[in-house]
């Protein structure tokens, strides 16, 4: 990672004049901080197709580069078992649906059975009704008609208890049917668990898999991303981060061709530091459309951090430990107060003014 970089942006005037004695004064001039980052371009809204089941890969035809739209197919996984599950699925429901019919053999025995304790109750009936005139006219015991009518009451039980079972076997037959739709609505989920769908419209950055490939649940088939929202991810050395801001100006030069460059403006800056790059990762947005756009295109960029018009500057090598410079006519070295420093160039601030004569320091 390279330091600041301080970029004069006048060349018709030399930064420092010198006498016929070579002697160096300071001078005023427009100056622009730089910092400077590599990176890499990158799209926006990039997301990744897994597998959703284990099994084989098949149809996986796609490429890089490839334009897709939301709900492609991209490829389908080869999983018996899911199938099977389906189709024993639908088996079971189709039983299900059955039994709720007038076919089902359950409830046409039972139907017949209330058929049956119907004639048995109505002919149980009739006969305590004839009972009950005999007792009443004194021609049977009481014992005889208490069990004729005994009779008549157990045959009306056993016809009630036989017709509450039937909306109990239609009810749990309600039951069976709702949990084979809800078998078979799971299956056709894990089925289609078998097709990697395009979940949003884009292009194809990475293929990970191909054909023949067995492929296990939560692996990454192909990474997608919006080709139309580029954004240049820059990596910025630690001891520089806090110099930059969300909307400065940044200077891109993509390693593809570094003849142009392409004006952006930093987005995003990430909070946590990267372990794997040793930097803190920024994002920038372009004003204009580039030319190219490959992703993972390597680039360098330049953010502009500060700007300050009529600076007063001189050589880097002319300051001291403790800000100090040599002035000729000075028995002491001076203490100036400093601005912008880099390895070239240092902004006096205060100390200093472009009548002063600058000595190298003294050993």
């Amino acid at each position: 990672m390279k330091q600041l970089l301080i970029i004069l942006f006048s060349f018709s005037v030399l930064l420092f004049s010198c006498t016929a004695e070579k002697e160096t004064k300071p001078v005023v001039q427009d100056i622009k901080e730089l910092v400077f980052a590599s990176g890499a371009l990158e799209w926006d809204d990039a997301y990744n197709l897994t597998a959703q089941t284990d099994g084989v890969l098949t149809n996986a035809s796609f490429e890089v580069g490839n334009k897709v739209l939301k709900g492609t197919i991209l490829a389908t996984i080869e999983n018996k078992n899911n199938q099977i599950n389906t189709q024993t699925a639908q088996e079971q429901l189709a039983i299900s649906n059955e039994n709720l019919t007038a076919n089902s053999p359950q409830l046409q025995q039972l139907q017949q059975n209330i058929e049956f304790a119907e004639s048995k109750y109505a002919q149980d009936k009739l006969q305590a009704e004839r009972y009950q005139r005999l007792y009443e006219s004194k021609s049977i015991a009481k014992v005889e008609y208490e069990n004729v009518q005994l009779n008549a009451k157990n045959s009306l039980a056993n016809l009630n208890a036989l017709k509450k079972q039937i909306l109990q076997i239609k009810q749990q037959a309600k039951q069976q049917q709702i949990t084979a739709q809800g078998q078979v609505d799971n299956s056709k989920v894990l089925q289609n668990y078998n097709q990697i769908v395009v979940a949003e419209s884009g292009t194809i950055i990475k293929k990970l898999k191909t054909n023949g490939d067995y492929v296990r649940k939560g692996e990454v088939i192909a990474t997608l991303a919006d080709e139309q929202k580029v954004e240049a991810v820059l990596n910025v050395d630690e001891n520089s981060i806090a110099k930059v801001k969300v909307g400065q100006l940044v200077f891109v030069q993509l390693n593809t061709n570094k003849e142009i460059i392409y004006e952006g403006k930093v987005s995003e800056i990430l909070s946590a530091f990267d372990e794997k790059t040793q930097s803190f990762i920024c994002k920038v947005t372009f004003d204009t459309k580039l030319k190219s756009s490959l992703f993972g295109t390597q680039l360098e960029a330049n953010i502009l951090v500060g700007e300050k018009k009529n600076a007063l500057l001189i050589p880097r090598n002319y300051l001291g430990f403790g800000n100090k410079v040599n002035v000729k006519g000075k028995n002491e070295n001076v203490i100036i107060k400093t601005g912008i420093i880099s390895n070239e160039y240092v902004e006096v601030i205060s100390g200093l003014d472009t009548n002063d004569v600058l000595l190298p320091l003294k050993l």
